[in-house]
């Protein structure tokens, strides 16, 4: 879907489409709210792949292969594992300070 969002030949309405499933997935705001035992998260388990899906089906078929081929190549681009690395001694240093604050 991120290759599809950036491509200008991909229909408006697909692109809205996954805007809002994304921001639907993203936000603190359900339409039934979690805590509620079950129901609150079947939301959740049923919205956002029938909008993720209903959004494919809107991408006609030839620029959808060409999407697919596309994520392809960027799966196999290299990783930084350096960069990696960093984030988490970043996360391990902030949890150490937060933790630290909260003992004193």
């Amino acid at each position: 879907m991120w290759v599809a969002a950036r491509d200008p030949r991909t229909p408006i309405a697909a692109k809205l489409l996954a805007g809002a499933v994304a921001a639907y997935a993203f936000s603190p705001i359900d339409l039934i709210p979690d805590f509620i035992p079950v129901l609150g998260l079947v939301d959740d388990l049923l919205i956002v792949p029938a909008g993720v899906w209903l959004a494919l089906k809107l991408i006609p078929a030839p620029l959808m292969a060409e999407y697919r081929e596309a994520a392809a190549r960027l799966a196999e681009r290299p990783v930084s594992r350096g960069a990696a690395v960093a984030i988490i001694a970043a996360w391990v240093a902030i949890l150490a300070i937060g933790g630290w604050r909260l003992l004193r």
